[in-house]
């Protein structure tokens, strides 16, 4: 099984994902005009302004924090600290490079959604891949193969990677035991999930700003109080990037590295994140 797993993983984690959503990510860039630079102060307008009345959706608002519960967590920590160690300072600049990309490849998949999303028996917005590629594509098959692949992946892999790296902190750190620390957070999962999606929404609406604004005070504070070596930082960063700085991997391990987390961070183009954009109602 270890073998299977491990081909897998080299074979599309290695070759084809890596460098497919890399392209895509391009792709749209280019096509949209670099539209993650030109209508960001728009993103915020829409987000902030006040939502239509729809019993059907969640808030746009309730959407993005859904998003950034997924996408902000333990594996933007642990995963900088694996890049790092893989690829050297310059992993750090491929992912924000990574990110920049993704922004418009996570804006033409959510925008998708939206086009292709439907109302469901209970009257609530469904959508997201499987139904853009069903009826979109009209290739229902290939949306049956990733709506099981889908499952899987957020369904043992992505939620094992989480749960893993809180219960080896906690563990580490105070010493709880790790079963503990999974017992208890399959148990406020389930609250919350059990609940449905609005929910799910309106838990993270609550949760995620005072997660993201605890996030961002942690990484100013560190900034600050090492303020002296930033610019040393910045720079051996940039330098191990393009490979000035062999000792720490050069080019071809910063890039692969900064590459796969950023990707495996982000979820840009994994399908995920239009799920919740299909069931919020848009801003005009």
């Amino acid at each position: 099984m270890t073998s299977i797993i491990g081909f897998l993983n080299t074979f599309f984690w290695g070759y084809v994902l890596i460098y497919g959503l890399l392209a895509v990510g391009v792709f749209f860039t280019i096509r949209l005009g670099f539209m993650q630079v030109r209508y960001f102060p728009e993103f915020i307008r829409v987000i902030l302004r006040a939502p239509e009345t729809d019993s059907a959706g969640i808030t746009p608002f309730q959407a993005l924090c859904t998003s950034l519960a997924s996408r902000v967590g333990t594996g933007n920590l642990a995963g900088v600290a694996v890049a790092m160690t893989l690829g050297g300072p310059g992993a750090l600049f491929w992912m924000w490079v990574v990110a920049a990309l993704g922004m418009a490849t996570a804006y033409a998949e959510s925008t998708l959604a939206q086009l292709f999303k439907v109302r469901g028996q209970s009257g609530e917005y469904r959508g997201g891949p499987a139904f853009y590629i069903a009826r979109g594509l009209n290739a229902p098959w290939a949306a049956a193969v990733f709506a099981i692949c889908l499952l899987l992946v957020f369904g043992l892999v992505f939620n094992a990677v989480q749960a893993n790296s809180i219960a080896e902190a906690m563990n580490g750190a105070f010493g709880v035991p790790k079963l503990a620390v999974g017992v208890v957070i399959a148990v406020i999962s389930g609250v919350v999930i059990f609940g449905g999606i609005k929910q799910i929404a309106r838990c993270a609406e609550y949760v995620v700003p005072f997660m993201a604004v605890a996030y961002l005070g942690v990484a100013s504070y560190v900034l600050i109080v090492n303020i002296a070596d930033v610019p040393a930082a910045l720079v051996l960063i940039v330098k191990s990037a393009f490979g000035y700085e062999q000792a720490v991997g050069g080019i071809a391990g910063a890039m692969l590295n900064g590459v796969k987390r950023g990707l495996f961070s982000n979820e840009a183009g994994m399908g995920s994140a239009p799920n919740i954009a299909a069931a919020a109602t848009p801003n005009p």
